[in-house]
């Protein structure tokens, strides 16, 4: 579907361009969606064009997914209706009583899932604390299949070494999963520092426009175990809608200067914030202070992400009180929007849940960073 041309050219310019894809009936410079179910076939029964039926793959699919691809460096790109979908997919490639390893410390309803999987027998599973190498080391077994790790860690942004993980996986014969959904392909590419598998919530930065629910499987090689998650993807129909896809497509071209700009935002935000009187912790791997800055300024080379949490030293009730006192973050769930979105979180998560009660998680959009932080600011005054 390509038409890139021969000149070199970068991801940035690749993605801006959707792979400089133009419709070559009409000359449409947009891509344009295709929401046929079913494609022609010829006299001796042969495709006329890429594929048969919409279920594994229609045109506009295959569009997005070479674009993930090429941006994550992958083999090969799958959609799926939603992040969860997508982790469901790769959780279901792990063999019947299989071993995995996740983290401690990761998007709640990924957790939930991996421990579903193990109370119903289907897999066995440990939990590590992210970024602990010897405990990630000590849980491999002979028959670990799959190491899940998200980095940086919503929402707690705790930073895992990618490359170190990869290592630690393939010298017990296991696959390395990244979810990388708060370090999207501008920052982060997870298979070049020796990830096997990269999700992404296309929701979230990917798509940026909060008007998308949609996932992402991007594989390193296509082998067999990604054979097995294609077949799945087929199978089970867990495809996005030609419209959603459309708008992820959209939403990618602008990407790169997304996150650039809400990087430096949610930097400003964490450094005038760092030190203010109501706060006990600001944690944003951008900091210095962080203790996994050195390692995020080695694997997120295009900015540190548009998120970060503050917790509160008059605990529940203060973060509660923040959260429903500012004018312009709206209160609300997800992240790498162009509007900014504060959440208490904890009550989202529940009591399960190892995050803490005074937590509350910010996504920094679009908007003038001086005037997010006076809306943070007078919101803290008033959470008493």
């Amino acid at each position: 579907m390509s038409q890139t041309p021969d000149t070199p050219t970068s991801r940035e310019t690749k993605t801006v361009q959707a792979m400089h894809a133009p419709d070559t009936q009409t000359g449409a410079v947009i891509p344009p969606i295709h929401p046929s179910t079913t494609y022609l076939r010829g006299a001796e029964n042969e495709l006329v064009g890429p594929t048969d039926y919409r279920r594994p793959e229609g045109p506009t699919e295959m569009q997005a997914a070479e674009v993930l691809a090429m941006l994550d460096g992958g083999a090969d790109a799958r959609l799926f209706p939603s992040g969860m979908a997508a982790i469901a997919a790769a959780l279901e490639s792990v063999p019947t009583g299989g071993h995995v390893i996740a983290q401690t410390e990761m998007y709640y309803g990924a957790r939930l899932l991996f421990q579903r999987a193990q109370r119903l027998n289907r897999i066995t599973l440990n939990l590590v604390p992210p970024g602990d190498l010897d405990a990630l080391t000590a849980a491999c077994r002979p028959d670990t299949d799959l190491i899940w790790i998200e980095t940086p860690a919503n929402p707690s942004w705790a930073i895992v070494d990618i490359a170190k993980a990869a290592d630690i996986a393939h010298a017990v014969g296991a696959r390395l999963a990244v979810d990388s959904t708060c370090a999207p392909p501008c920052t982060t590419q997870p298979i070049q520092l020796g990830a096997d598998l990269v999700m992404h919530s296309a929701t979230k930065y990917l798509n940026g426009h909060s008007d998308v629910l949609a996932g992402a499987l991007v594989t390193a090689k296509a082998d067999e175990n990604w054979d097995t998650i294609a077949t799945l993807h087929s199978q089970t129909g867990g495809v996005p809608g030609p419209f959603d896809t459309w708008l992820l497509l959209r939403g990618l071209r602008t990407l790169f200067v997304r996150f650039e700009r809400q990087s430096a935002s949610a930097l400003f935000l964490a450094k005038a914030l760092k030190d203010h009187p109501k706060l006990s912790a600001v944690h944003y791997p951008g900091l210095e202070s962080h203790p996994g800055h050195a390692i995020a300024a080695k694997q997120m080379t295009g900015g540190f992400g548009g998120t970060l949490s503050i917790q509160l030293k008059d605990g529940y009730d203060a973060a509660r009180k923040l959260a429903a006192s500012t004018k312009l973050f709206f209160q609300a769930t997800s992240l790498g929007g162009v509007e900014s979105l504060i959440e208490h979180r904890k009550p989202i998560e529940g009591a399960d849940s190892p995050c803490p009660s005074d937590l509350v998680r910010l996504s920094v959009g679009l908007e003038t960073p001086e005037d997010l932080l006076a809306d943070l600011l007078q919101a803290l005054d008033r959470a008493n």
